[in-house]
């Protein structure tokens, strides 16, 4: 397919959500559809397969902005715009303020009163999600192949750094106390990161490296999508309930449905978007963990990441050591896919002292003030993790205007 063709197919968006399981034949390799929308926060839907559908309202928008060659100064504009309540700033073109808006707006199901629950539970339990989050979700990405290739060849492969930070800042957005509220800014979060996902399918196409390895030509589907949504509160919730932590139902839900709601923000179709954890368990089984497997692109970034990782603090937070927690929280088949040595001390160690470390934690949690003091101690941990992030400059989410440049 030519370049025009896929500037076409991207324009034609809207049609191919539709229509797109009936009109794309699906490669041999591909894992058949079979989770039913009656399943999703929809409760109904067309039934189309998630690998041929895009973002219908984002994609057109973005791709015209680029062919305009109007991204550095979109981006330029938006850096003003920071918290969900703040208007849109003046100059936007008007196409693209048209789809910020409509985007920007809650779904009808939104429930705050979930929302603030969600953040007791964020605020009890900062620790183990920023942990998760972190070497869970984040070194799970190394071992998603499609994804691990489209960061690789991005441009935000270029500079991993700044990647990871903008990735990181989205899930200390969902953890705040009103985070999408009028003071908040998941809302912002979301939709940038939309329209970055947008010139990413309208910009990889058209890069040479990229037809050899990809399995589509337009990446970054609803699938893809939706494969990224597990490896965060899916994974997370698994691994809280390995480890026995005692969840009260309410935060359970109310957690669940703070990234429901960070989904649809981020372009989700809502027929896709698990309505319960076991319909998210049903769809991760069948989207998330047949696909997870090593990639020159992935075996590298996950590399950078360990790297990036120890140069906290001057090296306390040592490789060795996020070693040792990536192959205990992924297991030795993951870790051995990114070449991660076993740890003589910290592999033991970390198997040995995790639960007794949970058990005293979750022990002083009635005690009075303990929420408050655990937040305290782990938003510290999380702002000095954003500062090293972003060299302790603010974190923008800009809008690529080409790929990987090297």
């Amino acid at each position: 397919m030519d370049k025009h063709s896929r500037r076409n197919m991207l324009k034609a968006g809207g049609a191919l959500g539709a229509i797109g399981a009936l009109t794309v034949a699906t490669p041999a390799q591909a894992v058949p559809w079979t989770w039913s929308a009656s399943g999703s926060v929809a409760g109904t839907g067309a039934g189309a397969d998630p690998r041929w559908v895009w973002d219908p309202e984002a994609d057109p928008v973005v791709a015209a902005m680029l062919d305009r060659g109007e991204v550095s100064r979109v981006n330029e504009l938006l850096r003003t715009w920071k918290t969900n309540g703040q208007a849109l700033p003046a100059g936007l073109p008007t196409d693209l303020r048209d789809f910020m808006e409509h985007a920007r707006q809650l779904p009808s199901w939104a429930d705050h009163g979930k929302l603030a629950t969600a953040f007791e539970f964020n605020q009890k339990r900062g620790l183990y999600l920023g942990l998760l989050y972190g070497l869970a979700s984040g070194m799970m990405s190394t071992v998603i192949p499609k994804e691990a290739r489209a960061v690789y060849y991005s441009q935000g492969g270029a500079d991993m750094k700044d990647r990871i930070s903008k990735t990181a800042k989205l899930g200390y957005d969902i953890g705040t106390r009103n985070a999408f509220g009028p003071d908040g800014e998941m809302i912002v979060t979301c939709v940038k990161t939309r329209l970055v996902h947008a010139a990413v399918r309208h910009l990889l196409p058209q890069s040479p490296h990229w037809p050899p390895v990809a399995e589509e030509d337009i990446p970054i589907s609803q699938r893809d999508l939706m494969v990224t949504w597990h490896s965060l509160p899916t994974t997370v919730m698994q691994k809280l309930v390995a480890w026995k932590i005692p969840i009260p139902a309410a935060e359970s839900t109310a957690f669940l449905h703070s990234w429901q709601l960070g989904g649809h923000m981020l372009g989700i179709q809502d027929e896709y978007i698990p309505n319960s954890w076991a319909e998210a368990n049903s769809q991760a089984a069948q989207v998330l963990t047949p696909i997870l497997a090593p990639t020159p692109e992935g075996n590298n970034l996950a590399d950078i990441l360990l790297n990036l990782g120890s140069s906290v603090d001057g090296g306390i937070l040592s490789k060795p050591i996020l070693g040792a927690f990536t192959r205990f929280l992924l297991g030795d088949k993951i870790a051995g896919w990114v070449n991660i040595p076993r740890e003589p001390i910290w592999d033991p160690l970390l198997r040995v002292a995790w639960g007794p470390f949970i058990a005293v934690r979750e022990g002083l949690l009635p005690f009075p003030l303990a929420p408050e003091a655990y937040w305290l101690f782990d938003e510290f941990l999380r702002k000095a993790a954003l500062l090293f992030l972003s060299e302790a400059r603010p974190i923008s989410i800009e809008i690529p205007d080409t790929n990987r440049p090297n």
